[in-house]
């Protein structure tokens, strides 16, 4: 067991997905996407208070760095966010979210571990997300999955 999935760190929001205010909570997962017969990862960060995709980030690698380009891409202001729920991959917690959450003030809730139902709205994003568009589509490149991204969030 990896030390992530030992974490003490609880599940306060406790499939609690609705909120009135903007950026109280946000919600986070990855995805995988075929570009050119190789995986790609999308990270989706999601608001609670509309379901909106507030940013995303799209690289080669399932890691730390694809959830941090996507915090940096945020336009809202950072220390807006009170809470970040994830499940327990290491890509979310790490020394360079942390980093992140700790700067911003933001409070960290991770899934219970091999409980996706704790993470329902961002795997609902991402099923809608499939469906919608990463399985109408052949990609080339990377960046042409990137092109294609920026339309389909914004």
């Amino acid at each position: 067991m990896d030390k992530c999935n030992e974490s003490k760190i609880a599940n306060e929001l406790n499939r609690e997905f609705n909120t009135d205010e903007p950026y109280a909570a946000v919600v986070s997962d990855l995805t995988y996407i075929g570009v050119n017969k190789r995986w790609n990862y999308v990270c989706f960060l999601v608001n609670l208070f509309n379901r909106e995709i507030i940013d995303y980030s799209a690289g080669h690698n399932k890691d730390a760095a694809l959830v941090y380009r996507a915090f940096a891409r945020v336009k809202a202001r950072l220390d807006d966010i009170t809470l970040f729920h994830t499940d327990r991959g290491n890509e979310f917690k790490n020394k360079i979210i942390d980093e992140v959450l700790d700067t911003f003030k933001i409070k960290r809730f991770l899934s219970m571990k091999g409980c996706p139902y704790d993470n329902a709205v961002a795997e609902a994003t991402f099923k809608i997300f499939k469906t919608q568009f990463a399985n109408n589509y052949h990609f080339e490149s990377l960046e042409q999955l990137e092109i294609m991204l920026a339309d389909y969030v914004n």
